[in-house]
């Protein structure tokens, strides 16, 4: 249930009807600042509630309205309509992804292989205007016996290439007992595809105040995807940010997923969280790569993830979907293309091909 408060509200009355709801009500309300008004968000046993009896609790109250989605946090009616800003404190400088903000860049090989290579790969992305590095310390694999990642020692390699190179880092957390660690390194933490139901581990990040990246499963259905989101935001943390990587389908022979582009408009109309495409993952070869990130940015993502390596056969691991930073130079030109004819791009300097 949301509360929506007239345009000038006086911030003590909104107070005031907030401390009444948690007091006498038994409710837990969260206030969310928009352009324009503010939106009072009630958790808790709201079944029961008569709408218009809430209504007259203050004559500054413009309406209340149900929030008919099993996801309520998550849900666009939660917001009133309004899509969310998430603010990443990078060492450059905040950066904000948002549905009204410009396209972010994230870049980066799947592992972190050795300091020479992520410190290289970090400089030869944020050249070409990528503001975030994405790398592996610890890896999920299929195979128990494919390469693993380095672990803790790759998140001190992290460290040097977000300092050498002023980026934010996401990375993956697998093991809870992880977090406090790769929380020193990481800028957002990223929750796998094989993690999104991991339900304990969603309450874990979403009791701290690290902005999180939740990838879809590869098997989740978009509801299933945004309910694993409400998790993370029930337990407290309202920056989740929800990653399209590609869902299994019949063919494996020509993509190694199907990457969903339609989760753009639909996730639009369902939730103000942000949305990331992740075309490396979602294609599973280079070649591929380009013509789906342009895709997204004419279909209205908000953020895109690139798999970058500086010598993709050599790559321990997601070789064959990674480009060489030639190739990602190429596609960033490309791409300002046409994110700025959506009003959508930022980059100040062109890079030469």
């Amino acid at each position: 249930m949301i509360i929506v408060m007239k345009v000038g509200s006086p911030e003590a009355e909104i107070e005031r009807l907030s401390d009444d709801l948690s007091t006498n009500w038994g409710l837990t309300p969260e206030k969310i600042v928009g352009k324009h008004k503010v939106v009072i968000g009630l958790v808790g046993e709201t079944a029961g509630l008569d709408p218009l009896q809430l209504q007259e609790m203050s004559p500054f109250i413009e309406q209340v309205l149900r929030v008919e989605k099993p996801y309520k946090r998550v849900s666009l009616e939660y917001r009133h309509g309004e899509p969310s800003d998430i603010p990443v404190t990078t060492p450059e400088g905040t950066v904000y992804f948002g549905h009204n903000r410009p396209i972010v860049v994230v870049a980066g090989p799947c592992s972190v292989e050795n300091e020479e290579m992520i410190v290289e790969t970090a400089l030869r992305v944020k050249a070409a205007g990528a503001k975030f590095l994405r790398g592996g310390a610890y890896k999920p694999r299929t195979s128990p016996y494919a390469f693993q990642g380095h672990g803790e020692s790759a998140l001190n390699l992290l460290a040097a290439a977000r300092e050498a190179s002023g980026l934010g880092v996401i990375t993956e957390l697998m093991d809870a007992d992880d977090l406090e660690k790769l929380s020193e390194v990481a800028d957002v933490i990223q929750i796998g595809a094989r993690n999104m139901q991991n339900f304990s581990l969603l309450k874990k990040v979403g009791a701290q105040d690290k902005p999180v990246l939740l990838k879809r499963g590869m098997s989740a259905t978009i509801e299933e995807w945004l309910m694993a989101a409400e998790y993370i935001l029930a337990a407290g943390n309202p920056n989740v940010i929800l990653c399209e990587r590609g869902i299994r389908t019949f063919d494996r022979q020509y993509t190694r997923n199907t990457l969903d582009l339609s989760v753009l408009p639909v996730l639009r109309a369902l939730t103000h969280l942000p949305i990331m495409i992740d075309p490396s993952h979602g294609t599973g070869f280079a070649e591929h790569v380009p013509a789906m990130a342009k895709a997204a940015i004419a279909a209205g993502t908000d953020s895109l993830m690139i798999e970058v390596h500086p010598n993709p056969a050599k790559a321990l691991s997601d070789g064959p979907q990674s480009l060489t930073p030639d190739n990602f130079d190429r596609l960033m030109n490309d791409l300002g293309a046409i994110g700025g004819a959506v009003n959508r791009w930022q980059q100040p300097v062109p890079v030469p091909v």
